[in-house]
Parts: C-alpha cells; sequence; structure tokens
C-alpha cells in the first residue's frame, strides 16, 4: 500500500504502511513533493530483542513489540469471564485520503475489534487527529483507554509542559525528555487549574522564536491524561487521551467510543510558531467571532468592550445601583454590560440558589426588564451570568429532587446514599438524568426566551470529585451532556454568546471553545499575574477569545496596587473589559479609562486579527510581546502595537537595546511611545530615570531589519508598570 502524504504551511505528515499497520514516519518539516523509497528508514534489529522491525504505529500496540503506552487499552467480557481479547493485533485494511484528511481503517478479526482514524491537516498547519474503536464482536468490550499519540523527531529534548492553581493558572515548567513516560494527570472532572494546555517537545534551549517544537493539545472538558513516552531504543510519543472511569465505556456489539480530538503543531520558528498553527485554525472556522477591518480575515462582529458587575457589587444587587453603574459604563464606552452572581431566587450569598433559576421577585419585583432596558436603551448588549451544571443543597430544586444531585451511591442524600465533599458550598447536578438535563434546558431557555439577552458568562465552579449516576462512575456521559446542553442552547438562540468561566481558568481546552465565543482565563485581575497568566494561555487561545479585563486599583485577589496603565495595557491583548465599580473612577483617570478604551476600539482588528509575536528577552525581568498586522499595512497605518513590560527589577543598571522581531525586515516604520500619556495621574511613577533615551519623546524611524537585529534602548521601567508602543508603516 502506497504511503500517505499530507502537506500545508511548511509541515509535512507522512504514514507508511509498510509493517502492515500505519505507522507515522515523519511529522514535522514539509517534505516537499518528492520521496524516496521509504525502505531507506528501515532500522537495525539490536541484540537480544524480537526479531523483527518495531513500528512506532499510530496505534502503538504490544502485539507488535511495542514497549511504551499502548494505544487502546481494554478486555472482553464474554460467558461471565472478563480480560478476554486483552491485546488486539490491529492492521490495516484501507487507507485514503480526502482533500487534506487521511482515512485509516484497521481491524483485528479475531479479537472483533476495528478502529477508524481520522488525520486533518489544516490550512495553517494544525493537525486533527481522532480515532473511532467499533466493537464488531458478539459480546461486550470494555475500553479502558484510547490514546492519540504522534512520535517527535530525535532532536527533540526537552518537554515544556504548564500547570498552575486558581488565579494562578497555566504557569510553564520544563523538564529534560528522558527514558520513561512524563505523565500529566486531570482528576477534576473538568479540564482544571493546573492543566497543560500544551505539551511541547523540542530542541534544545526552544524559545518564543526559535528552535524546532512539537506540540498536542487534547480537546476534553473532563477527565483526561497528556504524556510524553521514551521508549529504550529512544524513540518518544507525546499525546493524550481520556483517562476513563471503572466501566465508564463499554461497548456493545456494533457499540462504538471516539477519542477527545488531538490536535498537534510542529514548528521550526519556536512556539510563536505553534500559537500561528492554533490561531489560524480558530480564525478560519465559520462560527469563530471576527474583527471586521483590513486584517484579510472575513468579516465579522468586533469583540465589545464589556463591563462585568462582579467585583462592582458583589451580591449587592440593587436596581438603582446598577442602572447607576450602567449609566456610568455607557458613558465610558462600554458596549456590553454583564450581570452577574446574585439575581435569582434565594441568592444572597454563594450558599444557597444555585439550581433555582427564577429571577428572585422580591429582588426584581417587575423581573429583569428595568435594567435590561436602562442597559439597552444606552447602546449597550445585556448578558447575564449562570452556572446551570451546580446546585445548591439549600435550593427549592434539590430540595424537590434530591435523586438529582451527583454522588458515589445509587440512592440519594436523602435515602441513605454519601455525597461528595462540598465545594463553595455546592453540589452538581446529574446532567446523565434525562429529567435534569431537560430541567436545566428548558430554565436557561426560558430565560433567553423572555428576555433580551445577547450573552451568558456560563460558570461552573468546582470539581467533579466521586462523580457518579446511579452508583457509577459517570464523568464521561457529564461531561458530553454538558457539551449536548451548550449545542442546544446554541442551536435554539443562535445570537446569544456564551463565556466559558470555571473558577476562573478551570475549564480552558477546545473542547468547550468549540461551544463558546470567550474563556475566562483566570479570576485573579492583578495586571502583574495576568502578565503571565494571558502570555502561557495565549500560546494556544487567540485574544479576541481570552477575556482580559481592568480591575480595581488595589486587586480583590492579591491585594496589590497598580496604576491603570499597568492594568489597562495588560487588559489590551485580549478580549478587552472591566471588572470595577467605575462610577468611583473621576477626573484624571477617567478621562485616562476612557483614552484605553478609545484605543482598544481603534485598534481592536489589529490586536484580535493580527499574528501574536512574543521576544526572546535575555532579562527575565522583563517582556516583550505584541500583534503584528497579518497583512502588509498601507502606508501611515498602525502595523503594530507592543507592550514593554518591566516584571521586577532587573540586574542591570539600565535595559539596553531591546529588538523588536516580527515586523517586515524591508519596511521603513515609525516607532513611539502611546501609552502612559503624559497627563496620566500614573506617569510619573511610570519610569525611574535621570533622562529618558532620545526617542522616548519623539519617537523614533528605522527598519523592521534593524529594529529586529539592532533594537533600541529601553527607558527604565519601574517594576509592574508597562510602556505601549505604536509602529506606523511609512
Amino acid at each position: 500500500m502506497d504511503p500517505l502524504h499530507l502537506r500545508s504551511a511548511g509541515t509535512s505528515l507522512l504514514i507508511s504502511f509498510d509493517s502492515g499497520e500505519a505507522e507515522v514516519v515523519h511529522w514535522g518539516a514539509d517534505l516537499g513533493g518528492t520521496l524516496p523509497d521509504l525502505a531507506i528508514l528501515t532500522e537495525p534489529v539490536p541484540h537480544s530483542s524480537i526479531g523483527a522491525r518495531v513500528p512506532a504505529g499510530l496505534l502503538p500496540q504490544a502485539s507488535s513489540a511495542w514497549r511504551g503506552r499502548p494505544a487502546l487499552r481494554g478486555s472482553r467480557i464474554a460467558g461471565g469471564v472478563s480480560g478476554l481479547d486483552f491485546s488486539a493485533r490491529l492492521r490495516v485494511l484501507a487507507a485514503r485520503v480526502e482533500g487534506t484528511t487521511a482515512l485509516i481503517e484497521q481491524a483485528d478479526p479475531d479479537a472483533g475489534l476495528s478502529v477508524q482514524s481520522a488525520l486533518t491537516l489544516h490550512d495553517g498547519g494544525l493537525l486533527e487527529l481522532r480515532h473511532t474503536v467499533t466493537n464488531d464482536g458478539t459480546t461486550p468490550f470494555q475500553v479502558d483507554e484510547l490514546a492519540t499519540v504522534l512520535p517527535v523527531a530525535p532532536d527533540a529534548v526537552e518537554l515544556l509542559d504548564l500547570t498552575g492553581r486558581w488565579c494562578r493558572e497555566r504557569h510553564p515548567q520544563r523538564r529534560p525528555i528522558q527514558q520513561g513516560t512524563w505523565v500529566r494527570t486531570g482528576r477534576h472532572g473538568r479540564t482544571g487549574h493546573d492543566s497543560s494546555l500544551l505539551f511541547a517537545a523540542g530542541t534544545a534551549g526552544f524559545g518564543n522564536r526559535h528552535g524546532k517544537v512539537w506540540a498536542t493539545h487534547l480537546a476534553w472538558s473532563g477527565n483526561h491524561e497528556q504524556f510524553a513516552d521514551t521508549i529504550g531504543d529512544g524513540r518518544t510519543m507525546i499525546g493524550g487521551s481520556e483517562l476513563l472511569g471503572p466501566a465508564e465505556v463499554i461497548l456493545e456489539p456494533g457499540g462504538s467510543y471516539t477519542t477527545p480530538g488531538l490536535f498537534a503543531a510542529y514548528s521550526d520558528r519556536g512556539l510563536d510558531g505553534i500559537s500561528e498553527a492554533f490561531y489560524s485554525w480558530f480564525r478560519s472556522r465559520p462560527h469563530h467571532v471576527l474583527p471586521a477591518a483590513s486584517t484579510g480575515l472575513p468579516a465579522g462582529k468586533p469583540r465589545p468592550v464589556v463591563l462585568n458587575t462582579w467585583e462592582a457589587v458583589y451580591f449587592d444587587h440593587n436596581l438603582e445601583t446598577l442602572i447607576e453603574l450602567a449609566k456610568s459604563a455607557a458613558d465610558l464606552g462600554v458596549e456590553r454590560f454583564v450581570l452577574d452572581d446574585g439575581w435569582f431566587r434565594g441568592r444572597r450569598g454563594d450558599n444557597a440558589g444555585l439550581g433555582d433559576w427564577y429571577v428572585d421577585e422580591s429582588l426584581w419585583p417587575n423581573g429583569l426588564a428595568p435594567l435590561i432596558e436602562a442597559v439597552s436603551s444606552r447602546g449597550m448588549e445585556f448578558g447575564l451570568w449562570v452556572e446551570p451544571e451546580m446546585v445548591n443543597l439549600d435550593s427549592d430544586i434539590a430540595r424537590a429532587h434530591p435523586d438529582w444531585i451527583v454522588g458515589p451511591a445509587a440512592r440519594s442524600h436523602k435515602d441513605g446514599g454519601r455525597l461528595p465533599l462540598e465545594w463553595r458550598n455546592q453540589h452538581v447536578i446529574d446532567l446523565v438524568n434525562p429529567e435534569a438535563w431537560k430541567y436545566i434546558y428548558d430554565r436557561i431557555d426560558a430565560l433567553l426566551g423572555g428576555n433580551n439577552i445577547s450573552y451568558l458568562k456560563w460558570d461552573q465552579n468546582r470539581d467533579l470529585l466521586e462523580h457518579g449516576h446511579a452508583g457509577s462512575s459517570s464523568v464521561h456521559q457529564q461531561t458530553l451532556a454538558a457539551y449536548r446542553l451548550f449545542d442546544e442552547l446554541r442551536k435554539a438562540h443562535p445570537g446569544v454568546e456564551i463565556e466559558s468561566c470555571s473558577s476562573g481558568g478551570a475549564r480552558v481546552d477546545l473542547g468547550i471553545l468549540e461551544r463558546t465565543d470567550r474563556i475566562w482565563a483566570s479570576d485573579c485581575n492583578d495586571a502583574l499575574e495576568r502578565q503571565t497568566i494571558q502570555r502561557w494561555t495565549g500560546l494556544v487561545v487567540p485574544p479576541e477569545l481570552m477575556g482580559s479585563h481592568i480591575g480595581p486599583t488595589t486587586s480583590h485577589t492579591t491585594a496589590r496596587t497598580h496604576d491603570l496603565s499597568f492594568r489597562a495595557i495588560t487588559a489590551l491583548f485580549g478580549h478587552f473589559g472591566m471588572e470595577w465599580d467605575v462610577r468611583k473612577v473621576t477626573g484624571a483617570g477617567r478621562e485616562e479609562l476612557k483614552r484605553f478604551i478609545a484605543l482598544f476600539k481603534e485598534h481592536r482588528d489589529l490586536l484580535h486579527g493580527g499574528r501574536m509575536v512574543r521576544a526572546d528577552v535575555p532579562d527575565e525581568s522583563l517582556m516583550l510581546h505584541g500583534t503584528v498586522a497579518a497583512v502588509p499595512p498601507e502606508a501611515g497605518t498602525t502595523a503594530a502595537l507592543f507592550a514593554v513590560v518591566s516584571l521586577r527589577t532587573g540586574y542591570a543598571e539600565q535595559p539596553g537595546r531591546l529588538a523588536i522581531p516580527g515586523l517586515e525586515a524591508d519596511r521603513t516604520y515609525r516607532m513611539e511611545a502611546i501609552a502612559p500619556a503624559t497627563g496620566d495621574p500614573g506617569y510619573a511613577h511610570t519610569f525611574s530615570q535621570a533622562q529618558p533615551p532620545a526617542w522616548l519623546d519623539g519617537g523614533a524611524v528605522a527598519s523592521g531589519r534593524f529594529l529586529a537585529e539592532v533594537g533600541v534602548p529601553m527607558p527604565i521601567l519601574n517594576p509592574e508598570h508597562a510602556l505601549l508602543l505604536k509602529f506606523t508603516a511609512l
């Protein structure tokens, strides 16, 4: 059978069938249109080993003498005996290419199993891989794991993944790739604050703009594993799988199970090349929310400036106060007003009311209509917070239907069944139960149908621990039921956008992003913390899908105090908004805030449609990142915005020249600092220097090549301050 070769955006995927099974023999740099005889890849056979070449199959298996993690684990149940057909010998039956997708069928007739694989290499170079296993036998087959894996080249010697916690999501960690298996396991029942958004293997010292990188992401919002597996002969596979609970997937004869999608990218230009592949995929989706100007992308709806009420009023919902807040927001230029937690029956704190999705008549005797009218009449969209997957024991619905509350026992807690420990005073409603699912759907559908709501902030505030339906583990089914809830509500209300929030950033993955219009990256609005959180979230998630707000002067979660310019420059590089009682922002501070809102509106097409560029800065106290126009701009237009960020004191007395990468080498640009402005209240706090660099007051003119190779001297920024640079094409 001839090999299959997919090519796109500098990436090749080459699949060989010489061993009888499908084997990815190359995933990486483009190989061109002419290939040699793949017999050239036949490897030697060492002493004291299987006397044949061992393929690194698309589905690695022990029946081919693969000694690493097998892709398929499971066994058949027949005649009261379990553990049968535990080791499949899958061989290729058919393979073909349809457009950019390779479709491969492998089967083991003796074991009564077949696996269909679909590998799509998208236009921007992002690879999407899924497997479907089918039980072709006459008795049940229990699937314990079906992993999606890909090989990386021998010069991939370092591994980067991400970890974190609440209010400190997605921080990097590195380790050498060594013999053995490095596994990151998520048992949260949701993606998790500590989940690794990306698994990246690369050449020694790979960075933002240099080195070869092979990276994978698992598009699943439930329990999962991601791993790098290096066997004794030196070959390394990276991949991931859904982490299935006991007997969660038992296939009856003819039944099938499909893996979550594994998305993978290769780059010979460091991590920025990985981001470009993911951004290209996101922005090519028909339902993606896109900017509307000359970015080279299809026209769509710009991301509106948001005001969320949480850190302004918390649970203190008062119509007069909220209307004042709406008036103040409209005066600033806000375009979307979101009412957060506290609007529904019995909700005076976080210990009651979840599940009772009715407007609280004691707070809102005329419903939400007066507030919605006050918001809409001022030209703003109205959004509402919900948490449909959760329930408080102190709620009418929990008292009426205790059997709808998830627990490890088959009995409800009212009948002696044990509940999991509470988390934020709440439990999980069992969406696997058709009646519970229908109730939640009907309530959210009624809210959307009966009110002029354009946006839902959809929260999910706890892990799914000891998660069961009818006494059996059910995270798998709960995740699919939640997906179905999103899908059906979107189908019924196609004009409503949804934000995925999960205690901040605990559910950030392509599974949930396929059903939502943005994610809340973290509950932490501290700009210093957000610099790192947003940088690494943005490795996969483009800025138009990443909520980024200006919080109060003193952070709610860290008690740090920052100037408005630092907070605003941080928030600009995302879906910009505020979470702040803006009624209290007056005088020069209010004018500064208005300028930043206007600045976002002026440049949001660039910010949300351009190429993300992150410099490799030797001084770790500084960050330099920006967005460069995806299409070469006309003379006189903004070509790029960059932020220079001081995280802490530097090791040198002045930062020296900073190279600006990513601009067109032979184009000339005017570089100028545009924020903070000289009249802003925090301007005097930004710098610590006796004399500024010569260009700071009047700008500088240089070619993209000069800026990238020589750079320009940076001003001495005080720690936890930032400077916004604008590059205009000449």
